[in-house]
């Protein structure tokens, strides 16, 4: 898979890191940079880019980094054609019960449900509240999770996808 990775300073070590990890399983890194440690840039510049690849098709998918990620989010979901979730970390909802009657306490099931029900072709990730093996769990989670293909669940996308303000 040809990901599109990118991040502010906050994320600058984490995304390094992520990059071997991503290379280990075999994926193709699209670094959007920085390719330096700079404490004033901006996140918007790095993350456009990435994002813009992403709804381009020239990557199948975008991983960005930020303090909170939840800046990161935004700046991507402004690009059209894309569907970014946020993951601040583990966490099992108190009462998590999907269409089906199911519930679950896996800590990662938020990452699961962004693809399986939204689709989502980019992951902005918090570097200032996940651990390094936190970010690599979230990361396997998210990648290797299908979008359902459910009626209901390509409706919304497409509706996602389509709108114009």
């Amino acid at each position: 898979m040809k990901i599109a990775v990118t991040t502010d300073h906050a994320g600058f070590e984490a995304l390094r890191e992520l990059k071997t990890f991503l290379e280990s399983l075999g994926h193709e890194c699209v670094d959007f940079g920085p390719q330096s440690l700079d404490m004033d840039d901006d996140y918007p510049e790095f993350m456009f880019p990435a994002a813009k690849a992403v709804a381009a098709g020239d990557c199948d998918c975008g991983i960005i980094f930020g303090g909170s990620g939840q800046g990161e989010a935004m700046a991507a979901n402004r690009i059209k054609g894309v569907r970014c979730a946020l993951f601040y970390g583990p966490v099992a909802a108190k009462t998590a019960v999907d269409a089906e009657g199911h519930t679950s306490d896996d800590p990662y099931e938020i990452l699961r449900l962004s693809r399986q029900h939204n689709h989502a072709n980019v992951l902005s990730l918090s570097g200032r509240f996940l651990s390094r093996e936190e970010i690599k769990q979230a990361v396997q989670v998210w990648l290797d999770t299908p979008f359902s293909e459910a009626e209901r669940h390509v409706r919304r996308v497409r509706q996602l996808d389509e709108f114009e303000p």
